[in-house]
């Protein structure tokens, strides 16, 4: 009797051990992963180039049942260069990493994220989302706008056009005359109060 039990188990143990390694097995099947290098790709809208982005690597992956959005990741950094109608590139914007989700189409990006324009002006943020369908950027993380005339700290986040000629700021700091949901157009100074110098500096 206890060996008919030893071998009991022992035929369990092995069933649970193909059985798990059958499902690892099925779960890489299921996701298809296809790779490229050297990327360049053009956003246009309304027959007009909105966008060119370049980046060293691309990875799109895709559930074969459809269970998550596909998504394209660029996993070491990306660039993109945005025009205006004349074809002149506007603004440019790098980030270390970067994720499209193709049914929603919108980009998430992280590390380093900087947006430079041809004003002059800097915004760098902890992460970004790009709304290419609103033609939008939004972060909810802390942003910092820079110009040659002094810097714009954004406690909570911000939202701004695509051309970055507009900036919703969500709260800032360092004592800038600039409330919550105030539009400020790049380009032109912040008036700061009174106090400024009193106030926290940006980390």
């Amino acid at each position: 009797m206890k060996q008919l039990l030893i071998f009991f188990m022992a035929f369990a143990l092995v069933s649970c051990e193909n059985s798990e390694s059958e499902i690892n097995a099925f779960g890489k099947k299921a996701v298809q992963k296809d790779q490229a290098k050297k990327i360049e790709s053009y956003l246009s809208q309304g027959g007009k180039v909105k966008a060119r982005l370049t980046a060293p690597v691309m990875v799109r992956v895709v559930s074969q049942f459809n269970v998550d959005t596909p998504y394209v990741e660029f996993p070491k950094t990306l660039h993109v260069d945005f025009f205006n109608d004349q074809k002149i590139v506007e603004n440019k914007l790098d980030a270390l990493y970067g994720k499209y989700f193709e049914s929603l189409n919108k980009v998430y990006l992280r590390d380093s994220v900087v947006v430079i324009s041809i004003k002059g002006d800097t915004l760098t943020c902890e992460d970004l989302w790009w709304d290419q369908e609103k033609e939008l950027f939004y972060t909810d993380k802390p942003a910092l706008l820079k110009q040659p005339t002094g810097a714009v700290p954004a406690k909570n986040g911000l939202d701004a056009s695509q051309d970055f000629k507009r900036i919703n700021f969500k709260e800032v700091r360092n004592g800038y005359q600039i409330s919550e949901g105030d539009a400020f157009s790049p380009g032109q100074p912040a008036s700061a109060t009174t106090d400024s110098a009193a106030a926290p500096q940006p980390q």
